[in-house]
Order: C-alpha cells, then structure tokens, then sequence
C-alpha cells in the first residue's frame, strides 16, 4: 500500500488569509494584545506552534508550554468564527486528484500539515475536504517540520496495521514540505499554489514540479 500525504494551506485550500487573521485575533480577544500584527512572521511551510511562540514572544508573552496549551483551544474557536468571512477556495485540480488517488485502490490518503488537528478539521470540514483523510501529521507537538513528517510516518503505519510497504508520497507548496518529505524518504511534489514562486520551490529539487494539481499525470506515475 502506498502512501500519499498532502499539505493544506496553499496545496489545498486558500483560506484567504482567515488562518493568520485567527491568529491576531487570538491574540487581541484571548492574551488582550491590542493592535496584535502579524507582519513580519513567516507562515508558510511552519507549524501552528512555532507561528504562535513566535507571535508570543514578539508581543511580550513567554513562549512557554503553558501559554501554548492556552492558545491552542482559544485559536482553534477564532479560526472558526473567521473562516465564513474570509473568501477561500479549494485549490484547483484537488478534489480531482484525491478521486484519482483514491479510486487506484493502492493509495492511503494522510496529512503531513503544519496545521494542529483541530484546526487542520475545521479548515477541511469548511471546505468540504476533511471525509479524504483518516490519519496524518500534524502541528500541536512539534515545531520542526521532519519531527511532524516522522508523525504522520507513524500514524500512516498505524492506520495501515503495518501494511505500507509501498512508495511514500509528500504534497506541498513550500521547500519545508519537500525537507520533510526527504526526511521520511518520500517522493516530493511541489506545487506553486501558495505563495512561494515557482523558482524557490524548484530550487528544492522536488521530484515533480507541477503549477497546478489539475496535472495529475506526473503524480501518478511517481507511484507507478
């Protein structure tokens, strides 16, 4: 059986920017930081935890274990009452890939996502995509990336009884989601969905370079 593990914000879904407006708010209603900004904080390819630390330290909270468990539930309640505001969208050529890899009947879907559980559920149900995935790893533990990959590893195995013994594949849109995908030694897309430009994703070496998932093609023959 192999396995097939994608990231969410920017591979598969834009949430139009509801993911880093929760955490201001977050910030402003649960921790009273008023004028809470995140500018200058890099999302993209991190995990919920190391955003929030950082966000923390730089407005004068701790960034300790106790704040973290603090945030964490408050975050998770802001993401779902911004995410109707905002106007998202499953990314193109998702949900036809996902039925391409599903209906192969050799392919367990995960995800390898720096979004902590609940959140990476909310965004998903949101956007009609959550039912595609029964495992995965995710940001609630780790800050590092490859420690999240080794997760979703695990938790595939797990999910498997032991039986994926086939390929790995990893999914994203950002250089970390290939870093990760070698820690594990998966077969890595990118995917210029988010926002890193096709030049820096490039220069990570994925095995495939797609613009879009609509050229599923190159995908499925990683698996082949």
């Amino acid at each position: 059986m192999h396995v097939c593990f994608l990231d969410i914000d920017g591979t598969l879904i834009s949430t139009g920017g509801a993911g880093r407006e929760a955490f201001v708010v977050t910030l402003d209603k649960d921790f009273g930081i008023r004028n809470a900004s995140s500018a200058g904080v890099t999302f993209a390819g991190r995990s919920d935890r190391a955003i929030a630390l950082e966000l923390l330290e730089r407005h004068g909270v701790a960034p300790t274990a106790e704040n973290w468990a603090r945030f964490r539930p408050a975050y998770v309640r802001r993401l779902r009452e911004v995410l109707p505001t905002f106007q998202g969208r499953v990314l193109p050529g998702v949900v036809p890939l996902l039925e391409s890899l599903a209906a192969r009947g050799d392919v367990a879907l995960g995800l390898l996502t720096g979004n902590i559980r609940d959140a990476a559920r909310s965004k998903l149900t949101h956007y009609g995509l959550w039912q595609w995935f029964p495992f995965g790893g995710f940001g609630d533990e780790h800050t590092d990336r490859c420690d999240i990959a080794a997760a979703a590893l695990a938790a595939a195995r797990l999910h498997l009884n032991g039986n994926s013994h086939g390929r790995v594949l990893v999914i994203g849109d950002t250089p970390n989601d290939v870093t990760c995908g070698r820690a594990i030694g998966a077969r890595c897309v990118a995917v210029p969905t988010g926002t890193t430009p096709t030049d820096v994703l490039r220069k990570a070496k994925p095995d495939v370079l797609v613009e879009t998932l609509e050229d599923a093609e190159p995908i499925l023959r990683l698996l082949d």
